[in-house]
């Protein structure tokens, strides 16, 4: 796994994202279609700190997604779904998982600070 193979995961990832029934709107209410390029990029950077230790991402990730009200557990399982799916089909199933449990501990991690739980 490297920054290259991240960055196909995320182009492939968000494109199925944007055009998900339930994760589209979703997205399309937070990210206009002009910003698209943008998000991917920190989307990248922050699956390469994540996954590569690259120290490339800095935000406030939970704040992002508390601002989105219209978040529920389903979003959650959705995105994990789509997540899961694509990295599977990406990636050599050792990556893959390490991708997928990564994923899971960043979704478990959102859910408890949103919802007091996780689904």
């Amino acid at each position: 796994m490297d920054r290259p193979a991240l960055a196909v995961l995320v182009d492939v990832f968000y494109d199925q994202v944007r055009r998900d029934p339930l994760l589209g709107p979703v997205f399309a209410g937070v990210i206009a279609d002009g910003e698209w390029d943008h998000h991917k990029g920190r989307m990248v950077a922050f699956w390469s700190t994540a996954m590569l230790k690259a120290r490339e991402f800095r935000g406030n990730v939970f704040g992002k997604h508390q601002a989105m009200p219209q978040l529920t557990p389903a979003h959650f399982a959705r995105w994990l779904a789509l997540f899961e799916d694509t990295a599977g089909t990406l990636f050599a199933p050792a990556d893959a998982d390490a991708l997928v449990d990564a994923a899971r501990g960043m979704a478990r991690g959102l859910q408890i600070g949103l919802f007091g739980r996780a689904a």
